[in-house]
């Protein structure tokens, strides 16, 4: 499955540089103050930046499902039974011989008699994860078999494991935008990005995507690539995150060599 992404909004982005008054109780909760030799101290809770980021990905459709009608009605029942069958037969040989595996070709047939003759009626639905071996196989049908045969248009859609993978891509996406932009925030400070005290997603979208078509344009009428780009889904998924803000460990490790 091939994922691309589409350009980000703007992300907000909130730092906090300067830490809260004394007395405040911090994020990793650090202690209330007390008194100390007749002075209130306390232990400032650390500084923060906060940060919210977006991402959007999109998976094009991984199987399609092609189904192929064909039937017969002849005075003798053995005479429609076996002009079904011989077609049958091709269509499964043809097939097998371009890799289709046989747990992906499923066949119903229905036997009726219909006024003074007998009707046999079949249809083969085939799924697909190859779309070129797709294509093969139903121009050879078509050039092979003619009007005794009705192929529908193919019909894309995806796994449920395209699905989840998409929506775990996209949120670590977002998730690495998110970090980025609050390294970018402390480089700008001078300061150093810490660690992670809060990361939330606040928004996740999923939408089938649309092609541009005239009103005269039908379903039928779809090329396989617009039919492909019709059931490509995107996702979206928008990140907060708050991080931990460190100073700049050498210089204040140079400034407390040279007080001593």
């Amino acid at each position: 499955m091939s994922l691309s992404a589409l350009p980000l909004p703007p992300a907000r982005v909130f730092a906090e540089l300067l830490a809260p008054p004394l007395g405040a109780r911090g994020r990793e909760n650090e202690p209330v103050p007390g008194l100390l030799g007749g002075r209130s101290t306390a232990v400032p809770p650390g500084r923060e930046v906060h940060v919210s980021g977006s991402a959007e990905l999109c998976a094009a459709p991984d199987r399609a499902r092609v189904s192929i009608r064909l039937g017969s009605r002849k005075g003798e029942a053995g005479e429609a039974r076996s002009s079904v069958t011989r077609r049958l037969e091709y269509i499964a040989q043809s097939a097998r011989q371009r890799g289709v595996q046989e747990e992906n070709v499923t066949v119903t047939k229905d036997f009726s008699r219909v006024e003074n003759a007998y009707q046999m009626e079949a249809e083969v639905c085939i799924t697909f994860s190859d779309f070129g071996k797709m294509q093969n196989v139903c121009n050879l049908l078509v050039e092979k078999l003619g009007s005794s045969v009705i192929i529908s248009p193919p019909h894309f859609y995806h796994t449920a494991e395209a699905v989840d993978t998409l929506r775990r891509q996209v949120c670590l996406a977002a998730v690495g935008n998110t970090r980025r932009k609050a390294q970018e925030v402390c480089r700008l400070f001078g300061q150093s990005l810490g660690k992670p005290l809060l990361i939330r997603e606040e928004e996740m979208k999923e939408w089938e995507g649309q092609i541009d078509s005239h009103p005269s344009n039908s379903s039928n009428t779809l090329t396989v690539l617009q039919r492909i780009q019709s059931a490509t889904i995107y996702a979206s998924s928008k990140i907060f995150a708050i991080f931990e803000i460190k100073g700049r460990e050498k210089r204040k490790k140079q400034a407390y060599l040279e007080a001593c």
